[in-house]
């Protein structure tokens, strides 16, 4: 909305609809508190979403795993070498029998060193373009589904949770991608070829090396599982912070008029301190868990040197493979550090990649049709046969509506708040589906036409007349945008806009500011009715169009507006009954139903209620 209606409205969402109890209400359920099955699941449609992702770059990825192999064989490569330098190399130079094995060994530590190099700098070439690729693929999947999804998931997913999960979810998944997948990777190979070479050298020694691994996994395992918890809760967090943020700065009007600042202020510090205290905990778990391994691991090293020592002693084992047991140690332990710190990452892109599947698997309220009606010019008849529509609550809004509207008829709808007059609109312009009955256009139900035909047809506007980030021009070729300059100057001219446009500094390549905020409420009313003209649809619904004008600007757009419903069908909402005088035909709506039908002049002769409205609108002018 414009105008003081926007800061009104859009001050009472950032103020009682983000009382810290409500929040809570709204938060998604934490992971602690879903029944095992929904975890599964909740885990399987991400891993479908992952895996969806990836399927295109499957050659990339090939190709990424053999770099991998070749990597960690590398890395796996240069404590042996260092075994077979010190227990062949060493002891022929002792007896001054030559350098040449020694020297053979450094040359093949210093070949798998630069094959180390070689390989990482292919893997971070590779594995980079392919999490670019995926990001803009999900990013691309995210903002078309969130176009696509109907009026009413729109209005229960508030916007600050759409901006949510269109940047910070994706930027924890772009974090993952970028701050060194190949660490987890190239840590489990690392993991598992340790073990294995740690067995092959000496099996004594490699057993008692091996001996804390259960406890290791039992510690890993407490860390994945608690670590899964905090940053799903996180990314909720983070999310609430992000809605209240947005939701006070669009009410920003509303929030300085009713001095709102010090209340939200306080609601944020309560998020925020929120959002902190999931970092906590998941920082907590971090400090925990790493030092645990550190010590784990330092435990190990001197258990197997004092082992080691005692069998080298004895010449139960060599020096070699001494040292290499240790240089083993140092490689089975370091991934698990690199783990502890890519896993925060790991699990705060899973909490999030949870909350996009969830997202790209919600299915529109209004769906496509599967055999849709054939394109065709509509002449704009419409027609409810007994349509009924009722909200999430369960509430008949619609109970029951048999109506006819003839082509090219312009009707007027009238009725107290809550008559059900928007929802009849909405009905007709297809944001909602009826729960029962149909709807139909030209004899065809709207269930049955495409999406681009039923928006080419049926063109609703309302008070909120909204323009874009962008130039006069781009906002009147919204409808068309392959509109040429000239057809958008005729445009303007039928309705009577030209003349104050031409006037813009840069005229129609002028900026329109944030949602026009640098034109008047009249002109962004007339610069809309530009956009209708241009889009020449069959059917016009205005939802109180004029309702925020004052005088002078309603009368131009009143003129305006004869032009735009020439030919056409309309159906014209409003409380203001001047909009109401160039209508053929008015419905007084009551609780959803039609209680009043007929040409104007009749209705105000009669004693129904349209006559007590055009009474009172009567008075009120005097």
């Amino acid at each position: 909305m414009s105008g003081t209606a926007t800061g009104a409205q859009g001050g009472a969402r950032a103020g009682a609809a983000v009382e810290p109890g409500r929040w809570r209400g709204v938060a998604t359920e934490k992971q602690e508190d879903l029944p095992d099955k929904v975890s599964v699941l909740l885990r399987a449609r991400s891993r479908r979403l992952l895996g969806d992702l990836l399927r295109p770059h499957r050659r990339a990825i090939a190709v990424l795993i053999a770099v991998i192999v070749v990597s960690s064989a590398a890395g796996l490569a240069i404590p042996y070498l260092v075994k077979v330098g010190i227990d062949a190399g060493i002891p022929p130079m002792l007896r001054h029998e030559g350098a040449g094995t020694l020297l053979a060994s450094g040359a093949a530590i210093l070949a798998a060193t630069l094959i180390q190099a070689f390989t990482r700098q292919a893997f971070l070439q590779i594995s980079g373009r392919i999490g670019q690729d995926v990001l803009l693929e999900l990013r691309r999947r995210v903002f078309d589904h969130f176009q696509r999804l109907s009026l009413a998931f729109h209005e229960r997913y508030t916007s600050g949770r759409v901006i949510a999960r269109l940047t910070s979810d994706i930027d924890a998944i772009a974090e993952m991608l970028q701050s060194g997948f190949d660490s987890i990777v190239t840590a489990v190979l690392t993991l598992f070829g340790t073990a294995a070479l740690l067995l092959v050298l000496d099996l004594p020694l490699g057993a008692v090396a091996l001996v804390p691994l259960p406890i290791l996994l039992l510690f890993t395992r407490w860390f994945r599982r608690e670590s899964s918890i905090v940053y799903r809760r996180s990314r909720e967090a983070v999310a609430l912070v992000i809605v209240h943020f947005v939701e006070s700065m669009t009410g920003i009007r509303a929030v300085q008029a009713f001095r709102r600042e010090p209340r939200n202020q306080e609601i944020f510090a309560e998020l925020n301190t929120g959002y902190r205290d999931a970092n906590a905990r998941s920082m907590h778990l971090v400090a925990v868990f790493m030092p645990g391994v550190k010590l784990i691991g330092n435990v190990t090293v001197a258990a197997v040197l004092l082992y080691g020592g005692w069998l080298a002693l004895h010449h139960a084992v060599t020096v070699g493979v001494l040292a290499a047991f240790l240089l083993y140690l140092r490689q089975f332990y370091e991934p698990m550090q690199e783990i502890s710190q890519f896993y925060n990452t790991l699990q705060s892109a899973g909490a999030a990649l949870s909350n996009l599947s969830g997202v790209l698997e919600e299915r529109p309220g209004v769906a496509e049709p599967e055999h849709p009606a054939p394109p065709a010019r509509h002449d704009g008849a419409v027609r409810f046969e007994g349509a009924e529509f009722s909200y999430i609550d369960g509430v008949p809004v619609v109970p029951r509506l048999d109506l006819e509207i003839a082509a090219g008829q312009i009707v007027a709808v009238v009725g107290a708040t809550g008559a059900g007059k928007t929802t009849v609109a909405k009905l007709i312009a297809r944001f909602y589906d009826p729960t029962a009955g149909r709807v139909l256009l030209d004899g065809v139900d709207l269930r049955d036409l495409e999406e681009t035909t039923l928006r080419r047809a049926v063109v609703m506007v309302t008070q909120e007349n909204f323009l874009f980030t962008g130039t006069v021009a781009d906002n009147i070729r919204f409808g068309r945008p392959d509109a040429t300059l000239a057809e958008i100057e005729e445009a303007a001219r039928a309705i009577g806009a030209h003349e104050f446009i031409a006037g813009l500094p840069e005229g129609y390549q002028t900026q329109v500011g944030k949602r026009g905020g640098r034109m008047s409420a009249g002109q962004r009313q007339l610069v809309a009715f530009a956009r209708v003209f241009l889009a020449d649809p069959a059917v016009l619904i205005l939802d109180e169009a004029t309702s925020s004008l004052d005088v002078p600007s309603e009368r131009l757009v009143q003129r305006a507006l004869r032009t735009v419903l020439a030919g056409r069908t309309a159906l014209i909402i409003a409380h203001r009954l001047s909009t109401v005088e160039i209508a053929e035909r008015v419905l007084v709506m009551d609780a959803g139903r039609v209680v009043e039908d007929g040409p104007p002049d009749r209705l105000i002769a009669g004693a129904g209620r349209f006559a007590d409205l055009h009474r009172a609108w009567l008075d009120s002018l005097a």
